[in-house]
């Protein structure tokens, strides 16, 4: 293979990971799959190819949609909740070309994961990186009917928690500050008036750590459960040793070496000046970046 024609796939990794990352929820994943996109680019002969960037999305596409039938199998025999790999990025930083965060919003991968297989495809090729529905139909191998009526139905269902506006730096970092303060209280009553009445909790541990298996539901039940937390931890003498504000795919949150130097990192859903949701992600499988955050801000 020339250099000429690696240089071509390059051009385009980024493009292929951010497609199938929004495709997978997992960075790992999606790495695998552009890299099995590089082999069939390879065997395809791609000096005869008109179209790189439209050939390769077409691989990483079925490729995707391959392994996401086995996701339900695999999800059914997951410990506990199931969510997307976060991608983090500071607060307030200057924008730059999303490279690390691949320009993902956590909250779309949530509503992401409502859809089937087919729909997450055509959504993402049509409404998030601007393919022709005669491209998408090419990629997933259906008429351009059935693509729009994809489309429509993912539409509905992505938009059905209504819209989302960004936090300015300075209160996203004073909600991450006053809820981890709240949190690692053994006063309940600190943190309900941080969240709305039927506020939900979700953590993923992936059987790997400790974690809720199930969400908790509501402001008082999710109160009493980090202040329980709370009295554990300093009765058996466990600290947390780091914390550092971050926006996880444009949500609010933080990085944070909890009691036993365990990595997590915590995200928050906030409508109308209260926390709606708490995403927890403790499974270490889906904390590369986390750890690396850490390392990269330790202090000296």
């Amino acid at each position: 293979m020339t250099d000429t024609t690696a240089a071509g796939f390059e051009a385009n990794r980024r493009y292929l990971t951010r497609l199938a990352y929004r495709m997978l929820g997992s960075l790992s994943d999606a790495e695998d799959v552009v890299q099995d996109a590089w082999l069939r680019w390879h065997a395809a002969g791609p000096e005869s190819v008109a179209q790189p960037r439209a050939w390769l999305a077409r691989a990483v596409t079925r490729l995707c949609l391959d392994l996401m039938k086995s996701a339900p199998r695999r999800r059914e025999s997951y410990v506990g909740a199931w969510l997307p790999e976060p991608l983090i990025e500071e607060i307030g930083g200057v924008a730059g070309d999303g490279e690390d965060g691949l320009d993902v919003p956590y909250a779309l991968m949530l509503a992401l994961e409502r859809l089937s297989p087919l729909e997450r495809a055509a959504f993402l090729l049509h409404d998030v990186f601007d393919l022709p529905f005669s491209e998408v139909a090419d990629s997933l191998g259906r008429n351009e009917a059935a693509c729009r009526q994809l489309v429509s139905r993912a539409r509905r269902h992505v938009r059905e928690d209504g819209p989302r506006h960004p936090l300015a730096p300075d209160e996203a970092k004073r909600i991450a500050a006053a809820f981890f303060e709240a949190v690692h209280s053994t006063d309940p009553t600190r943190l309900k008036g941080l969240l709305a009445a039927d506020a939900v909790l979700r953590a993923d541990g992936g059987g790997k750590v400790s974690s809720v298996l199930n969400p908790i539901l509501g402001a008082e039940k999710i109160g009493r459960f980090f202040a329980g937390l709370a009295r554990k931890l300093e009765q058996q003498g466990l600290a947390t040793l780091r914390y550092e504000p971050v926006l996880i795919g444009g949500l609010p949150g933080y990085v944070s070496l909890e009691g036993g130097e365990t990595a997590q990192v915590t995200a928050f859903d906030i409508r109308d000046g209260q926390i709606r949701a708490i995403y927890v992600i403790r499974n270490p499988d889906k904390l590369r970046q986390a750890q690396l955050w850490l390392s990269a801000h330790s202090e000296t």
